[in-house]
């Protein structure tokens, strides 16, 4: 096995969902600090490929794009293969592509399920799985977007919320089955970026008053976070880290 390096240079890592939001802000700074990045996508092409000519003119042959559907599980070993042929390695994954809307209950369909927990859920599983084999020969390592709603449940949303806590468990199995080789963690963003379609100011403040800090994070949190548990947290494995304020310690 080998040895881990705390240096990034050189590393390749997948980042799941990363044309936008979180998921470009992770592949941001893990790049800045000399990783080079699988900007993955589903739908966001554009954004995925503005985001490594962005990161290619910083650094030359430093990015690659890979789209996909990742509820496609039975693909997920090809596109692993597809990022091989051209990396000749792979490092780390993050698994930040996710689903999150509301589905309150009464109005459930199994549409909502299959893609709620497939895509917070199964698709981790099965794209850490197609990833293991390679992960192992680099001493490399698994970081998993879960949610503070995985221990506390999130009004109307009673699909999501039982995905994360999934997702959670999913992580501490990982890290077990796949240790020493590989190890596997979690962070568990709070209020990080309002919703895209919207929230009104009432809900806000109801949401700001319920964290310590008074404020909202930023994407660079997260980010930051991720890079700790990839570049120097070499004997960590198995833990999930909340990022949110302190609103899981003032629920």
């Amino acid at each position: 096995m080998n040895e881990p390096n705390a240096a990034l240079d050189g590393k390749w890592v997948l980042v799941t969902g990363a044309g936008r939001r979180i998921g470009a802000a992770i592949a941001q700074r893990l790049h800045t600090e000399g990783a080079n990045i699988v900007v993955h996508y589903r739908s966001s092409d554009e954004p995925a490929e503005h985001l490594a000519d962005v990161l290619n003119g910083a650094r030359p042959d430093s990015a690659i794009t890979i789209g996909g559907d990742l509820l496609a599980t039975l693909r997920l070993p090809d596109m692993i293969s597809q990022i091989i042929s051209q990396t000749s390695r792979l490092d780390a994954v993050i698994n930040n592509a996710s689903s999150f809307y509301p589905t309150p209950l009464g109005t459930i369909t199994e549409e909502h399920w299959d893609d709620l927990m497939g895509t917070n859920l199964k698709a981790p599983l099965f794209l850490s799985q197609a990833a293991a084999p390679y992960l192992k020969e680099t001493a490399g390592t698994i970081v998993n977007l879960i949610d503070i709603h995985a221990t506390r449940p999130l009004r109307d949303h009673i699909v999501y919320g039982p995905a994360k806590a999934g997702l959670a468990m999913l992580t501490r199995s990982l890290a077990r089955d796949l240790a020493p080789d590989v190890r596997v963690n979690g962070v568990a963003p709070g209020t990080i970026l309002w919703p895209d379609d919207g929230m009104s100011d009432q809900i806000k403040d109801d949401v700001l008053r319920q964290i310590p800090m008074k404020r909202p994070g930023e994407p660079r949190d997260v980010a930051d976070c991720v890079l700790y548990l990839l570049r120097d947290a070499h004997y960590v494995t198995g833990q999930i880290i909340s990022v949110d304020g302190g609103r899981s310690i003032g629920w």
